[in-house]
């Protein structure tokens, strides 16, 4: 045999012509995530290199002009036509930009902004060794109650990575509702995550219990992120793609050319639904829904105060935009299957979030399985598969964010010796030892319960309605049961803290710096205007409610 004839055996002569194509990436349009990271990078960059002394101004400023040049990124694409007439897919099939992932994404940036604040809250606690200390740990990599951590206490180191953290953690949750396609929605899951998973286990108080908190929510995450991956490959042989638009082609079963190696398995459809089944789970996980809601009220227990209102707050408005991607763009052929086990999903999410909260006695813990009720409250949006079904999940999501991080900002007010007094009974009687702090709390609970003329009440009847429309009625009705049996706690809550009398060592409220002032009022003020003038803003989840495909 001629060496030309033996070396044609293994290689096959490769088209001269065809060049590997340069990757075409809109810089302009992706500009949001791309300020985030690039921030979240020169904060592990001051970590390095600036002084101990001035970190934590220099995290803060950075963080925060990040955040609000990416908002201002958001708003120019959408005031640019990007949100609307202009919506396309964008960095080669990866990354979706239209309405609904600029409305989440500038969602998200607001609530990382306000999250920010509380996060760089320094003057709760008094003054240690004359530092001022914040919510985080002084050295996170020393044992708690080691002669270490005293060590790193006596020298006011304070944990400044939270910064660069928040942001990496910020930019996985930008990515992960605009991804098209199942990897970029599997990378942006991990981004996002694993920062998260960190920021629990670095409380200042408590230790212990916070590692434990991370230790659970890691433990379940990657199982989770395992279920993701696996639905991910599953759907993969299903369609022989991981672009959202291909799976959802094949679903509907209009298919052009069929690569030879995937004829067998494509087109299958027991892959499909169990691939399917397992992504929903994923995303199910993370907005903490009924039968995966199981880490929600321990994590939110444990974790920092600060990073509990924000993982509370933009996780959850992250992994909804993810999953009605997925619902609406991948799987509108599979309707008739995942309709019904998703009014499952929510019916017993609802109930199991307003039950199980009447008998918690830890303000973190109820808030947690108040959370799980307004999960259940956002699938019944979710389940209407109308347009009106997407801008009333945009315009709940919105309303919940930011009555969430300032719920959480309050409790980080309310202190006795041990720390943050999180226990019910320790609230009794707020209402008259500071009665405003009492009052803007009363204001969020009220929200929470859905009363009029609160943010709460305008989105869920704008989730009910849709729901109704799509003809889930008997959804609606088990929704409004629900609200009411929340209602109770939350106005128990209300009775407790104004009709109680104050106990003689109960807590006091820590007057905090302008920045959790600020986390504050900007909770009440959209908490007001979304609940008395609410139209422009459901004018607004309106436009964004088309996806692109």
């Amino acid at each position: 045999m001629s060496a030309a004839a033996v070396h044609s055996l293994w290689t096959t002569a490769a088209d001269p012509i065809s060049k590997i194509e340069a990757p075409k990436i809109e810089y302009g349009q992706l500009s949001p995530t791309l300020i985030v990271v690039g921030a979240a990078i020169v904060g592990v960059l001051i970590e390095a290199f600036v002084p101990r002394k001035s970190r934590y101004y220099a995290q803060v400023f950075v963080s925060a002009v990040a955040l609000c040049a990416g908002f201002a990124a958001v708003v120019a694409l959408a005031a640019d036509g990007y949100g609307t007439t202009k919506a396309h897919i964008a960095a080669m099939g990866a990354i979706a930009v239209d309405g609904p992932s600029l409305f989440l994404q500038g969602t998200i940036l607001l609530a990382g902004l306000v999250g920010l604040f509380t996060f760089a809250e320094r003057r709760l606690d008094p003054e240690a060794h004359g530092n001022r200390v914040d919510s985080f740990a002084a050295q996170a990599s020393s044992v708690p109650g080691s002669d270490a951590e005293k060590a790193a206490v006596r020298a006011g180191f304070t944990t400044t990575e939270v910064f660069p953290l928040l942001l990496f953690a910020v930019a996985g949750m930008l990515v992960f509702p605009s991804a098209n396609d199942l990897l970029t929605l599997f990378v942006a899951l991990e981004i996002f995550s694993l920062p998260l998973y960190l920021l629990c286990a670095l409380a200042r108080r408590k230790r212990l219990m916070s590692q434990e908190a991370a230790v659970k929510y890691f433990l379940l995450g990657a199982f989770a992120s395992a279920f993701t991956l696996f639905g991910i490959a599953l759907l993969y042989g299903y369609a022989g793609s991981v672009s959202y638009a291909a799976i959802g082609r094949v679903v509907e079963g209009n298919v052009t050319n069929v690569d030879p190696a995937l004829a067998d398995t494509m087109g299958n459809d027991a892959l499909l639904l169990i691939g399917a089944a397992m992504v929903v789970m994923g995303l199910l996980f993370k907005v903490g829904a009924v039968p995966f809601h199981m880490w929600t009220p321990d994590v939110y227990q444990g974790a920092p105060t600060p990073v509990t209102g924000f993982m509370a707050a933009a996780t959850k408005v992250a992994a909804f935009g993810a999953l009605l991607r997925l619902l609406y763009v991948v799987l509108p052929g599979l309707r008739w299957d995942w309709r019904p086990v998703m009014w499952g999903v929510a019916i017993v999410t609802m109930l199991v979030g307003a039950i199980v909260a009447i008998t918690q006695t830890d303000i973190k813990r109820l808030l947690a399985y108040s959370s799980v009720a307004h999960a259940g409250f956002i699938l019944a949006g979710v389940i209407a598969t109308s347009k009106d079904g997407v801008s009333s999940v945009l315009f709940y999501l919105a309303a919940y964010s930011f009555v969430t991080i300032g719920a959480f900002a309050v409790v980080t007010l309310v202190r006795d010796a041990g720390g943050e007094a999180t226990h019910l009974s320790k609230w009794a009687g707020l209402g008259r030892r500071s009665p405003l702090v009492a009052a803007v709390f009363a204001v969020f609970l009220l929200a929470f319960a859905g009363i009029p003329l609160t943010s709460g009440f305008a989105g869920k009847f704008a989730v009910f309605k849709a729901a109704a429309e799509g003809g889930a009625a008997p959804l609606v009705v088990i929704g409004v049961l629900s609200s009411a049996i929340a209602a109770f706690f939350y106005i128990r809550v209300i009775v407790l803290m104004f009709f109680s009398e104050p106990r003689p060592d109960g807590p006091t409220v820590a007057v905090p710096s302008p920045l959790t002032m600020t986390a504050i009022g900007v909770g009440v003020a959209v908490t007001v205007v979304l609940g008395v003038a609410p139209q422009y803003f459901l004018d607004l989840a309106n436009q964004a409610g088309v996806f692109v495909r």
